[in-house]
C-alpha cells in the first residue's frame, strides 16, 4: 500500500482539515495505509463516528476552521507538507435554517486555511475540496464543465460557489503556478466531486444516512424527490482522485493547480428510488415511502458532471460502476449493524487490488 501514488506518502506529514466527517475520516484511514503522518483539524465528532470505529493512529486537533488564531497556531505547529481542506458546512437544508454559519464556515473557513498554509512555509500541495453544486444549474440535465459558471441557488451551493471563487483567487493572488519554484513552492487545486456514498456516513439530511437509520429502527424512511437525479459514486472513488492530485502537485506538476471535476460514469447517473431499491436488494431492512412536502426548499432536480478534464490530464478513471458502489455501501451498514463488523480496511484493500488490476496509474503497475 506504501507505495502507491509513486509512494510519495510514506512518511510524508498530512494535514487533513474536517478528518472527524465522513470523507475525512476515508481520506485519513487511506493516508494512514499509506504510511503518511497524519494531522487532523476538525469539530469533534459525532455518534456514531467513522472514525472513531477506525480507531487511526492520528494526531487529531479539534477545532473551528472559523477560528484564524486556531487554525494558524495548528498548522504552524504540525508544519505540513501536503494539505487536504474538506471541512465544512456541507448540509444543503441546515444551510437554509444557518446561512450565516454556513457562509462563514465555506468560505472564511477556507480563507483561514490558505492563510495558515501561507504563514508555515511548510506547505507544497494543497488540494481543497468543494463540491459538484458550485455550478449554476439551470435544470437542463447538462454536464458541467469546470470552466462552467458558477453560482447556487441555497446558501450552501452559493457559498462553496463563493469560496471557489476565493480559492482562485489566493492562487492568483499567492502561489501562481508560472511562478512556482520562483517566487514560491505551493500549488493549490479545488476538486468537485459528485454525491458520495459508501459506509460510515451518518450525517443529517443526506439520503443514504437517513435509509440506514430508517433500516435500523425498523421503519420506512421519508424521501422528498424520488425523481431527481445525482451522480453517485463511492467514497473511494474521488479520493482516488485527490491524492493522484495530491502526488502531482508535490512533484510541481504546475499546470494541474485549477479546478477538477470527479464523478461517476453514466451508469451512476440514477434518481433517488433507483439507489434506494439497488441498497434494498443487499440490505431488506432498507424501506422507504415518498412524502412531498409543499412548502419544501428549493433542490436541484438534475446534476451532472463533465469528467474529462480529470481522465485526459490527470489519468483518473473510476473503478467501482453504480451497482458496485451500492452492494459496498449496503454491506458495510449491514455488517455493522448484524455483526459489528467495520468493513472500511477490507473495502480499501479491494479498491486497491482491483485498481491494480486495471492498471491504473496510481497503483504503479505497467499498461
Amino acid at each position: 500500500m506504501t507505495e502507491l501514488f509513486g509512494g510519495i506518502y510514506r512518511g510524508r506529514k498530512v494535514l487533513v482539515t474536517g478528518h472527524t466527517g465522513f470523507k475525512g475520516s476515508w481520506l485519513a484511514l487511506w493516508l494512514r495505509e499509506l504510511g503518511a503522518e497524519v494531522y487532523g483539524f476538525a469539530l469533534p465528532a459525532g455518534e456514531p463516528s467513522h472514525l472513531g470505529l477506525l480507531q487511526l493512529s492520528c494526531r487529531s486537533e479539534l477545532g473551528d476552521i472559523r477560528d484564524l488564531d486556531h487554525v494558524k497556531r495548528f498548522v504552524n505547529e504540525a508544519q505540513p507538507e501536503i494539505v487536504f481542506h474538506l471541512a465544512a458546512q456541507p448540509i444543503v437544508r441546515r444551510s437554509y435554517l444557518e446561512p450565516i454559519e454556513t457562509y462563514a464556515t465555506n468560505v472564511l473557513g477556507s480563507l483561514h486555511v490558505y492563510e495558515a498554509c501561507r504563514n508555515a512555509g511548510s506547505v507544497r500541495a494543497i488540494v481543497s475540496i468543494t463540491t459538484d453544486k458550485v455550478y449554476e444549474n439551470d435544470d437542463q440535465r447538462t454536464a458541467f464543465r469546470e470552466d462552467d459558471p458558477l453560482g447556487g441557488y441555497d446558501p450552501y451551493s452559493a457559498s462553496k460557489a463563493c469560496a471557489d471563487i476565493a480559492t482562485t483567487s489566493y492562487r492568483r493572488s499567492y502561489w501562481p503556478p508560472s511562478e512556482h519554484g520562483r517566487s514560491h513552492h505551493t500549488l493549490l487545486c479545488s476538486v468537485r466531486a459528485g454525491n458520495v456514498i459508501g459506509g460510515g456516513d451518518w450525517a443529517e439530511d443526506r439520503l443514504v444516512p437517513d435509509l440506514v437509520r430508517a433500516a435500523v429502527a425498523g421503519r420506512e424512511a421519508i424521501i422528498r424527490n424520488p425523481q431527481s437525479v445525482r451522480p453517485w459514486q463511492h467514497v473511494l472513488e474521488p479520493l482516488s482522485g485527490y491524492l493522484m492530485l495530491g502526488q502531482a502537485l508535490w512533484n510541481g506538476q504546475r499546470e494541474l493547480a485549477r479546478a477538477f471535476n470527479f464523478g461517476p460514469d453514466l451508469d451512476g447517473l440514477l434518481n433517488v428510488e433507483q439507489v434506494v431499491k439497488a441498497l434494498a436488494e443487499v440490505w431488506p431492512h432498507v424501506r422507504h415511502r415518498v412524502e412531498r412536502p409543499v412548502d419544501a426548499p428549493h433542490e436541484a432536480t438534475a446534476l451532472m458532471l463533465d469528467c474529462t478534464l480529470a481522465h485526459e490530464q490527470l489519468g483518473w478513471q473510476p473503478i467501482w460502476d453504480g451497482d458496485r458502489s451500492f452492494v459496498q455501501t449496503a454491506l458495510w451498514y449491514r455488517e455493522l449493524h448484524e455483526h459489528g463488523e467495520v468493513l472500511s480496511r477490507a473495502q480499501l484493500a479491494a479498491y486497491v487490488a482491483e485498481a491494480h488490476a486495471c492498471r491504473l496509474p496510481w497503483t504503479g503497475a505497467s499498461a
